[in-house]
């Protein structure tokens, strides 16, 4: 089917929150994938507006303020601004990377609150949640803390506890106690506003499972979950002082929640880019609008803003959100609260000159279909294996050989052997698989064909050989070096949507003033005879052991010791063990707890029942992915309610030293009510 043909493209990425520096993850996730994609478009000539920004609200924002003793204005001036200067260092090329506590933002998603209110758009509810009298705010489940029920640790939070790990909620706490004044707590009814996206489940049906098959496989599926799941009204206000006011009677002392403020963002981003045509950019069918995310905002930008843009009227809706799964580091999930990262802002200081490294390695390594890792081996091993001794050594042998036959002129064509034929022949279907892979986001398979034109050009110039040739044919050596000065100007186009820093030092070397356009990468000539070219230098140099043993080292100093571990409990007797039922139990259906954000009710297969388990798991895992899993289960745990459902029983779970807790499951399938033990 022939692919529509657009007069504009869209281009989101997600926008990064301000609470802390760019690190690998997000550039593999986010960042790198969409600014190839924009580079691609740009090289076709296509009319391109890429949009990023800070995340500027929320309370994760408003605690490390309150920490450090400033404003949260302060924070986020501290980041935006450094991630914006690594973003532009590493060549990520927005066309605009603003924030969400602009001016122009805090008007846009106003104005756009209110016109969804005063339709009758949104749902107006209320709930009881914590109050500190003192301080007279409204509580964050962050905000309160008291006696963990599980271990006893009287500093943990109303979320989490810090000492054992376990997911908690303000009510299970003992004795709960405001972080802000030391207060006790009351409960007092608040007014919020939500977004019905339970009456928008119809069209999205329709919209993303008839009509977006295409999509991948990791964003169309959980898609299907959630709504098979069924969609629940989503809160778009909170009480809270630091974000955008809600601008309704009644909204005083409350803001739009981060979520529904943040994609607003990609408009008033748009806006101020382009304030007097920014509507053909997204109510003009004729532009494509695609979103780069992580998985983690799937729903988002897949289910929640769509609906929100449905509900609002006028709007263009994503055609594509190629979503990227998570990058490990050196076998371990990246992990900023340990300080388990590689941060970009580091990297381009303590490793000069080599973007272009850091941009094809986590190509290389991009976590498209699957989870995948990053190890500092690997980087050095792609510099120097690929880079260097592929890339890097293609270019500099063509130029070298040219300067020393031809004195660095492009030399003529003489008689071609039915070699040279068959090789050029291959060129114009790796330019067009090249362009496909771009065309549909799968950008790993797109470098390695981008590539192919270096290793082509390598294995052309040893099966010629033409140092030996020149002894006796110096006219069969122009016809040689002529063909890999042609792949070496291909390689400006193919490799600039990945390599932008490398393509601009090679079009140098090469002599070409300007970027050729991507029509070009399948023309026959693309320098004439006798163009001349700039002396040689190296594209790439060779990554010794020592510079990557100084950053293995370095992250050694931040990795979990021992210590980090939870101590082992007192000793318990066989007869003690013997009193726990624990069995394996399957996960039939998901679905989180209304007005909560760290409870999941979960109705499983215990083999002997089917019962529910309430688990506050919902930060680690979402609905749709504990659907179908094994787990194992304390089966003999006394019941309890939770948010006024009956629980009967808990889910194992394993604490890793930073906090996170991970489900156990089996290896391989097990039947359910099969003992653990």
């Amino acid at each position: 089917m022939k692919q529509k043909e657009y007069k504009r493209y869209l281009v989101t990425s997600a926008l990064p929150y301000a609470n802390g520096p760019i690190h690998i993850g997000h550039l593999a996730g986010v960042y790198i994938p969409a600014d190839i994609y924009v580079r691609y478009l740009r090289l076709r000539g296509r009319k391109v507006c890429f949009i990023g920004g800070s995340d500027e609200h929320g309370v994760p924002i408003t605690i490390i303020a309150h920490q450090l003793g400033v404003t949260p204005q302060d924070i986020v001036d501290k980041y935006h601004v450094q991630i914006k200067e690594s973003f532009k260092r590493l060549g990520i090329s927005f066309d605009i990377y603003s924030r969400t506590s602009s001016k122009i933002h805090h008007k846009t998603a106003s104005d756009f609150f209110k016109k969804l209110y005063d339709q009758g758009k949104l749902l107006e509810k209320e709930s009881e949640q914590y109050f500190d009298p003192e301080a007279n705010v409204f509580l964050a489940d962050r905000y309160i803390i008291g006696t963990c029920p599980r271990c006893g640790h009287n500093e943990a939070f109303g979320d989490q506890c810090e000492k054992c790990g376990s997911t908690l909620s303000p009510d299970e706490l003992i004795d709960p106690r405001s972080s802000i004044s030391g207060s006790t707590p009351e409960k007092r009814k608040t007014k919020h506003w939500y977004l019905p996206l339970d009456r928008y489940e119809p069209w999205l049906r329709e919209w993303i499972l008839e009509g977006h098959k295409e999509w991948k496989p990791n964003v169309y599926g959980q898609c299907k979950s959630w709504l098979d799941n069924g969609l629940q009204p989503r809160a778009v206000s909170r009480d809270l002082d630091w974000g955008v006011p809600v601008p309704v009677k009644g909204g005083e002392g409350k803001v739009l929640y981060v979520w529904f403020d943040a994609p607003i963002g990609y408009i008033s981003n748009t806006i101020e880019l382009f304030p007097d045509t920014w509507e053909e950019w997204w109510k003009d069918e004729n532009t494509k609008m695609v979103h780069f995310i992580g998985k983690d905002n799937i729903v988002f930008h897949c289910i929640v803003f769509p609906c929100m843009l449905k509900a609002y009227g006028g709007y263009i809706l994503p055609e594509n959100v190629p979503a990227n799964e998570f990058l490990n580091l050196e076998g371990e999930k990246i992990s900023t609260s340990r300080n388990w990262a590689v941060w970009l802002h580091e990297y381009l200081d303590e490793l000069p000159g080599k973007e272009d490294v850091l941009r094809y390695t986590l190509c290389s390594t991009m976590p498209e279909t699957k989870d995948n890792d990053f190890t500092w081996k690997d980087y050095q091993a792609r510099n120097n294996n690929e880079l260097v001794a592929i890339l890097g050594n293609f270019v500099n042998r063509a130029v070298v050989l040219t300067h020393k036959y031809f004195n660095g002129l492009v030399p003529p064509i003489d008689t071609l052997t039915d070699y040279d034929r068959e090789v050029m022949k291959s060129v114009p279907s790796m330019a067009s698989a090249l362009e496909d892979h771009l065309e549909h986001y799968r950008f790993r398979d797109a470098l390695k064909e981008a590539m192919n034109f270096a290793r082509l050009g390598n294995k052309y110039l040893a099966d010629t050989e033409p140092w030996k040739v020149a002894k006796t044919d110096i006219a069969r050596v122009g016809t040689i070096l002529n063909f890999s000065l042609q792949l070496c100007a291909r390689l400006t186009i193919a490799l600039e949507p990945f390599l932008p820093f490398t393509t601009k030092k090679l079009r140098n070397i090469l002599n070409i003033t300007e970027t050729m356009p991507w029509t070009d990468l399948a023309r026959e000539a693309l320098l004439a005879e006798g163009h001349r070219l700039n002396q040689p230098v190296l594209l790439f140099d060779k990554i010794e052991d020592n510079v990557i043993e100084a950053q293995i080292s370095k992250l050694k100093r931040t990795e979990p010791a021992k210590k980090d571990m939870a101590p082992a409990l007192p000793e318990c007797s066989i007869n003690d063990f013997e009193k726990i039922d624990i069995r394996i139990a399957t996960v039939l259906q998901a679905e989180k707890v209304p007005n909560t954000d760290k409870l999941l009710k979960l109705k499983i297969d215990t083999g002997l029942d089917r019962r529910v388990i309430v688990s506050g798991i919902a930060q680690y895992y979402s609905a749709e992915e504990m659907i179908g899993r094994q787990i194992c289960i304390l089966a003999n745990l006394a019941p309890r309610t939770i948010r006024g459902i009956v629980s009967q029983g808990m889910i194992l779970m394993a604490k890793e030293p930073d906090g996170k807790m991970r489900v156990i499951s089996p290896e391989e399938g097990i039947s359910e009510g099969a003992i653990v033990g």
